[in-house]
């Protein structure tokens, strides 16, 4: 299917400000097929797999379709678990935080009663819980939804798999029967086709079906890497890997512009590419990666459509990406015109079941690698270095150099102690530094293209000493 732009789904304007405040530009596919049906008030079974986008599918309208000028249970969401109902909470919150006078209020067991009370009182409208707790509540009187318009379940499979499908019809009965009914599930087994044929006032079915496309010959590697670790490994990785020419892929603005600023400061010829930036300024960015005057392009899946650019040597997945034909997609900028290409990346916790999903999509199989070590990163950044000088010996083009040599010989230095203090030198830091940048308020305002630039204007990292880092000890967290 066609990607679509939150911009193009008739969103408020507090909600496409949370949405680019978040810094998300394209809709996942269950979320451009599902925010249109549901705000036109139709009933919706979704099958969405974990890591789809399917929170924001159905908390987008149900933000949209909610009055905060009403001080009552307005839309009610069933979790299985209190994990997922703090995270569902929290989702809402951020997507919220624009309009004013709506609250959310997550219940669930294990958390004090008299915080919920609280919450329930000052007049929360959207309640998000497990079955369980929303179940006492409704048994106490403390919880009222005879003023619900939408009733959501979050992945129902799993809350008819914990025991809780005499809870999850109790609540139902408990809403008018005019409400919206949303269920979502990887899964439908006959239990829940019997539970959306109860409640369900002829629902539309949402499922995405992905058109297989040709994974290219590409080496396809992971890290399972934590978010506070990724930047680490990630240079590490460029270093051991020499790497010459690579597209780094985020999946928000945000994200693209902290890493891109990130890199330059640690002293990587790096750019970003997103729709927060003007067709020229892109196109500014995309001739200096053509031209090898930038070496790693740090970009969102809706700015990198269509990018096509010989050479690439690898592919990083920093995020992956929230539909599996992007991420065929990605890997498909490199190993183009027959070439080797390498596909990396990082996955932590939930995200490897989002792995597997794209290994069975793509037919194909991804291999988790260790990151390489400090130790190993020094001993390869020695050989390039020997290698560098070797080189240039076996060049023999060095006539002004001889007669600088030729002096110190006469003062009594030895040759191999001139050759060491010379090497000495050239792996000091130089004294140049890449200039930084300032982020402008936004990227219509700037003249030119984010990124890092050296003061002379030419851009080979290897040409010259890195800028001089501290090491810091390095927590392996995969």
């Amino acid at each position: 299917m066609t990607a679509k732009l939150f911009s193009e789904l008739n969103l408020s304007p507090e909600l496409l400000k949370a949405i680019d405040r978040l810094g998300y530009e394209k809709a996942t596919p269950i979320q451009a097929e599902t925010i249109p049906l549901l705000l036109d008030g139709r009933d919706v079974i979704g099958q969405s797999q974990t890591g789809s986008g399917k929170t924001a599918a159905f908390a987008i309208p149900l933000i949209e379709r909610t009055d905060p000028q009403q001080g009552v249970v307005q839309a009610i969401i069933l979790c299985p678990t209190r994990e997922l109902a703090v995270q569902v909470a929290e989702d809402v919150f951020k997507l919220a935080v624009f309009k004013q006078g709506l609250h959310c209020v997550p219940i669930y067991g294990g958390q004090s009663y008299d915080r919920q009370l609280r919450a329930l009182r000052q007049g929360a409208q959207i309640v998000i819980g497990t079955p369980g707790r929303v179940l006492d509540h409704l048994s106490r009187g403390t919880l009222r939804l005879d003023q619900v318009r939408m009733a959501v379940l979050d992945e129902a499979d799993k809350m008819l798999d914990m025991g809780f499908r005499e809870d999850i019809e109790e609540i139902l009965r408990a809403v008018p029967s005019t409400r919206q009914f949303i269920c979502f599930s990887a899964t439908f087994s006959k239990p829940i086709q019997e539970l959306i044929r109860t409640f369900g006032r002829d629902p539309q079915n949402v499922r995405i079906e992905h058109k297989m496309l040709t994974v290219p010959t590409v080496e396809q590697t992971y890290y399972e890497i934590h978010g506070r670790s990724k930047t680490e490994v990630l240079t590490r990785l460029i270093d051991f890997l020499d790497l010459k020419l690579a597209i780094i892929f985020c999946n928000t603005k945000r994200m693209v512009d902290d890493l891109a600023d990130e890199l330059v400061a640690r002293g990587y010829l790096a750019d970003r590419l997103h729709g927060d930036m003007s067709q020229a300024q892109r196109d500014r960015v995309m001739q200096k990666f053509r031209t090898g005057n930038l070496e790693f392009l740090v970009a969102t899946d809706v700015a990198a459509r269509g990018l096509d650019v010989e050479n690439v040597e690898v592919v990083f997945n920093y995020d992956l990406p929230w539909d599996e034909e992007d991420y065929v997609h990605r890997i498909g900028r490199t190993g183009r015109v027959g070439r080797s290409g390498r596909a990396i990346s990082f996955a932590a916790g939930r995200e490897i079941y989002k792995l597997q999903s794209i290994e069975r999509y793509a037919r194909t199989k991804i291999l988790r690698r260790m990151p390489p070590s400090l130790e190993q990163i020094e001993e390869k950044r020695t050989s390039v270095f020997f290698e560098r000088i070797r080189s240039a010996l076996l060049q023999d083009g060095f006539q002004a150099e001889q007669d600088i040599v030729d002096r110190l010989l006469e003062q009594g230095f030895l040759s191999t102690d001139i050759a060491c203090a010379a090497i000495q030198e050239l792996r000091k830091d130089d004294n140049r530094r890449v200039e930084v940048s300032p982020r402008p308020p936004s990227a219509e305002a700037a003249e030119e293209p984010f990124g890092g630039r050296r003061r002379d204007g030419k851009g080979d990292r290897r040409s010259r000493p890195r800028p001089s880092r501290p090491k810091r000890p390095h927590r392996n967290r995969g």
